[in-house]
């Protein structure tokens, strides 16, 4: 019963520091856009169901963010068999809600994660900057300032 309240107080908490750093790089837009790399977007970083001229509430946009963190959640716990601190998970979930479960099942950062180099895995997250713009790969300033916050929480403890 202890082991099972502990455990749910470690994703609580893993959840509210992925939530305070996903709305601090999404920021929220109630109105859907098009963002940099030419996705349809609302609310914070929803991309799955967004289409131009949506308006959302802010209650609407919390919930979408709820869901969408879920996912991102559930895809870490699912292809990461490393033990993760409070902070590795929030990190890998924000990485996760940004660039989706595929590429995060497919990438060396979990293959390195998985085989216990946790030091390599936080380090490849310093890769994933890059967005096509205009038919361009380039670095992307925003993804740049992501990925060092996401590292560094990640690397916390190692």
């Amino acid at each position: 019963m202890l082991k099972k309240r502990i455990a749910a107080a470690v994703l609580t908490a893993s959840v509210s520091l992925a939530t305070a750093m996903i709305t601090l790089f999404e920021g929220v837009e109630h109105e859907a856009y098009v963002d940099p790399v030419g996705v349809v977007t609302i609310c914070y970083g929803h991309t799955a169901t967004a289409k131009l001229g949506q308006v959302k509430t802010e209650n609407e946009c919390q919930e979408l963010l709820r869901q969408d963190l879920a996912v991102a959640m559930n895809a870490v716990e699912r292809h990461t068999t490393a033990d993760l601190t409070i902070e590795q998970r929030a990190a890998l979930a924000s990485f996760v809600f940004n660039f989706g479960e595929t590429k995060y099942r497919t990438s060396t950062l979990l293959k390195k994660l998985n085989a216990g180099d946790k030091e390599g895995a936080c380090a490849e997250m310093s890769r994933w900057v890059n967005g096509k713009v205009n038919g361009q790969w380039q670095a992307l300033p925003g993804l740049v300032t992501r990925r060092e916050v996401e590292r560094s929480l990640c690397e916390v403890g190692l």
